[in-house]
């Protein structure tokens, strides 16, 4: 059965790599249904804000979501859809893993043991 996530496209880059992302999830064979939603500045004109109702109402709805990068003008009184997403949706953590990988310098040392001194 397939999962539904909502993907916001993005604007400007966002909606490259957003495709890419969807490609690249869909190669390794997860079956999924992809609710396309719009967010960022591309669609101000549109509703008036940054970030739709329905966009939020689909997150809320599937309870997941990709989102690829929007632009925030400065200056211009729009709200980040980054923050409106923090604020509506109550998330406080942006966790990305990395790894470092030997022979490549790092600015931080490889963890082999005790990693929380």
């Amino acid at each position: 059965m397939a999962t539904t996530i909502t993907l916001i496209l993005g604007d400007g880059i966002g909606r490259e790599v957003s495709e890419a992302a969807q490609q690249v999830i869909e190669a390794v064979g997860v079956d999924i249904n992809w609710e396309i939603q719009e967010a960022g500045a591309d669609i101000m004109n549109r509703y008036n804000k940054a970030l739709p109702r329905e966009t939020v109402e689909s997150i809320v709805k599937n309870k997941i979501a990709l989102k690829g990068p929007t632009a925030t003008p400065i200056g211009s009184g729009f709200k980040s859809v980054n923050v409106g997403l923090r604020k509506t949706l109550d998330l406080y953590a942006n966790f990305r893993r990395a790894k470092t990988v030997n022979g490549i310098p790092s600015r931080y040392q490889r963890c082999r043991s005790n990693c929380s001194s």
